[in-house]
């Protein structure tokens, strides 16, 4: 089954509301948050790539609440940038997403699996460019885009 199809009947999945503009700061301003805290646990490697990938998530959620998606399943908010957002994104961009979402999972729930080091330093490296990446989308996503992209989504 197509993702986005699935992730719109799963409760708390994808799901249409208004676009809001305060959420859409708020969620650019947690990202900020969580750039400092990468930069203050450093030798911290779990709370790092955590704080590293929280950057890169609250990025990409201040331009889903500018769009006006809600969605608290991160798999479905990735699968929503991979087929609504790639327009924005590079591949290596949506792919630097979802192996750092992985990597977050790893560190946060096992003890038993390790990040390697190439990614964990692709994630500190890559995050703070990622949130300016999507500062970007917010500044240059045009209406006709949004309601091109909630129609689709419809």
């Amino acid at each position: 089954m197509d993702e986005i199809k699935w992730c719109l009947k799963q409760k708390n999945g994808l799901e249409l509301v208004e676009p809001n503009e305060e959420l859409t700061k708020a969620y650019v301003k947690k990202a900020e948050d969580s750039l400092r805290a990468v930069a203050k646990l450093k030798d911290n490697k779990d709370w790092e790539i955590s704080s590293s990938y929280y950057t890169m998530y609250f990025s990409l959620y201040a331009i889903l609440m500018k769009i006006g998606v809600k969605c608290e399943i991160h798999s479905c908010t990735i699968s929503f940038m991979k087929r609504f957002l790639n327009k924005y994104f590079t591949p290596e961009e949506i792919e630097l997403v979802e192996k750092s979402q992985k990597a977050r999972i790893d560190t946060q729930y096992y003890s038993d699996r390790n990040i390697s080091d190439e990614l964990y330093e692709r994630m500190i490296n890559k995050a703070s460019l990622f949130l300016a990446r999507c500062k970007n989308v917010l500044n240059d996503l045009t209406e006709k885009e949004i309601e091109d992209i909630r129609s689709k989504l419809k």
